[in-house]
């Protein structure tokens, strides 16, 4: 499988990037944010977002989280995850090499789920395909009676991915006392900023409801310019829920 990046173009943003690929013969433009084509086709996230683009975010936060087990002493196999937007399942492989082994997946692509099926058969328990804030009682029902003491959310935040009412509902059903562990796109925690989770985040650890304990600014990947795309990492410990009001 054959990558190519396009003449940069310094007026798209990160959400508007493509670049080229050659499936089966023929060239055609991918658009990286269009996860649903990505995930149709075996192994092109993987070539283009990690090969072509050297995205680390899973490694940074399964790293992080490693690290702060140990000094809580807290077992990785002890961790029951809800890996928020969970793609197909980039993050929780990551995880499950410092030894996490029950994750459920939720993400409102259905393509992701059926993709994480695909190649990392396994791995999730459960994937619940859909919003949240608007979920089916059946699959609220499921997410309830895990008991959740951890959640991951690896480079899925803003843009029009996730919103923070979105990332506030999946918080609450993290156990308190949970860990907590995410990425997000440094731009996202400047006062002021479109998205919401700035003042979100800033407010969550002021107030306490998250108690943070590492916060590390990486690289997530390049950019189809080959500039550098600033994100942080934060890992902490959910000490009580938060509402948006």
């Amino acid at each position: 499988m054959r990558v190519a990046i396009p003449e940069p173009e310094s007026d798209l943003s990160q959400d508007e990037e493509s670049i080229l690929v050659e499936v089966d013969d023929e060239w055609k433009e991918v658009r990286l944010h269009d996860y649903a084509e990505l995930y149709a086709t075996p192994g092109l996230y993987e070539r283009v977002v990690y090969d072509a683009l050297r995205c680390q975010s899973p490694t940074v936060v399964a790293e992080l989280l490693d690290a702060e087990l140990a000094r809580a002493d807290d077992a990785a196999e002890d961790l029951r995850v809800l890996d928020l937007g969970a793609g197909n399942g980039c993050a929780a492989e990551a995880l499950s090499e410092i030894g996490v082994n029950e994750f459920v997946g939720v993400d409102i692509c259905r393509e992701a789920a059926f993709a994480a099926g695909r190649d990392r058969a396994g791995l999730y328990s459960h994937y619940v395909v859909g919003d949240v804030t608007d979920l089916q009682d059946s699959d609220a029902d499921k997410l309830r009676a895990r008991d959740f003491n951890c959640m991951v959310c690896v480079a899925a935040l803003g843009f029009s991915d996730i919103p923070p009412a979105v990332f506030l509902e999946a918080y609450d059903y993290v156990q308190d006392g949970g860990w907590v562990a995410f990425t997000i796109k440094s731009d996202f925690l400047v006062a002021g900023d479109g998205s919401g989770f700035s003042g979100l985040v800033r407010t969550m650890i002021g107030t306490g409801a998250l108690e943070l304990k590492v916060e590390k600014k990486f690289t997530h990947r390049i950019s189809t310019d080959g500039s550098a795309l600033p994100y942080v990492a934060l890992v902490g410990r959910k000490r009580s829920s938060h509402s948006l009001d």
